[in-house]
């Protein structure tokens, strides 16, 4: 099969260009120097030199507020440069899946944050999920690593085989995975580039297509845009009308204690939250694993970056605007033997008595969470030829 190579003086004038280019610098991976063996460009389009996922530079103002405390990326699966290019390809292939029409992408699409816009997913039989595909943005800003909606998964790692395995959604076996992908030529020379040799795992295709989402940081919204120019989240942004500054203030407020759940600058919660959706429990969310009761309709308490691209909203996905979520917690929370105790006043449920005007406030703030830049950045796009 025919190979695509460069000759020595192409090559530097490329590296070149790359280096010039001001929003990613060609950085070698942490372990090894840049790819060695040539990937089959037939069917892919990929950068002659990676992209940069291992070393992007973060700005300060990004990562205060707790945020470099929250990072749950392990010692044994640091991103690499050649890893996470695997993880790319890898996430959007559809042979991931039984009769190759269903890939990772499918359920957590670029332009949507990496979430999906259908209430439920469709797996590759046509069935649907139970719950809503939440978006991937800054996963790894999350302390206990844990994933999914009832967090059974306790890493990134462990999550990315599940979808693969699951009956309704991929439909594979490991080793029907692993069989599959060997076939494809252009895994020996991915494999290789990633980890030493062409060996293909599930193992390490789990640890690829987690560094792949890991290296998925938002960070280039307008919100962050007024933070740089400020440097303090309780300040006025010189670049919010006076509407985002309001609900920016309502939101870190103690009358709407929004930010007791959402924390730090990736607006993630910290643990499992119940939030008051319903007052008889149907789906008991954390407590359907743990087996406690007090877990009973906790749902993991997803980041807000891009919210306004992730709906239909909650595990499953019952609001399909945020005007609907705001009025949630402005007056529709629901009592239940587990509900957060940021929701409750003495006994009762808290109201917030929230006017129109301050419930549009909210949803402008939170619409300065949309990072044009991430959704469009072709590092994190299909890298398949259609």
């Amino acid at each position: 099969m025919k190979k695509f190579t460069t000759p020595f003086y192409i090559l530097l004038v490329l590296i070149l260009i790359s280096c010039s280019d001001e929003e990613y610098t060609d950085i070698t991976n942490n372990d090894d120097e840049q790819s060695s063996v040539t990937i089959d460009f037939q069917n892919l389009n990929l950068p002659s030199t990676n992209f940069n996922y291992a070393n992007i530079d973060l700005p300060n103002f990004f990562l205060d507020n707790e945020l470099r405390n929250e990072d749950n990326t392990p010692n044994n699966n640091a991103i690499t440069d050649d890893g996470a290019t695997l993880g790319r390809v890898l996430f959007y292939d559809t042979n991931l899946s039984a009769n190759n029409t269903v890939s990772c992408a499918s359920c957590h699409i670029q332009a949507n944050g990496f979430s999906d816009p259908n209430q439920f997913s469709i797996g590759f039989d046509g069935e649907l999920t139970d719950r809503n595909s939440m978006g991937l943005a800054n996963a790894r800003f999350y302390e206990n690593g844990r994933f999914f909606w009832d967090e059974r998964a306790e890493t990134l790692e462990e999550q990315t085989l599940i979808p693969v395995q699951d009956l309704v959604e991929m439909g594979l076996t490991l080793s029907e995975l692993e069989t599959k992908l060997a076939q494809e030529d252009y895994y020996a020379a991915l494999f290789t580039n990633a980890f030493g040799d062409e060996n293909i795992t599930s193992e390490r295709v789990a640890l690829a297509i987690s560094q792949f989402i890991r290296s998925m940081v938002s960070y280039q919204s307008k919100f962050d845009e007024g933070l740089s120019q400020v440097n303090d989240i309780d300040d006025d942004f010189p670049n919010f009308t006076a509407s985002e500054n309001n609900g920016k203030d309502l939101f870190m407020s103690n009358r709407t204690r929004c930010f007791d759940c959402h924390a730090t600058n990736v607006f993630v919660g910290d643990n499992a939250r119940n939030n008051g959706l319903d007052a008889t429990i149907t789906d008991l969310g954390v407590g359907g694993i743990t087996g406690n009761n007090n877990d009973l309709g906790e749902f993991k308490v997803p980041s807000l970056r891009n919210i306004a691209l992730t709906a239909p909203y909650m595990h499953d996905g019952r609001f399909e605007t945020l005007e609907e979520v705001i009025e949630h917690y402005n007056s529709g929370v629901q009592n239940n033997q587990n509900l957060d105790n940021r929701l409750t006043q003495g006994n009762n449920v808290r109201r917030l008595n929230l006017s129109n005007a301050e419930k549009q406030s909210l949803i402008d703030f939170l619409n300065t969470l949309t990072d044009e830049e991430f959704i469009n950045d072709e590092k994190y796009a299909n890298p398949f030829i259609e």
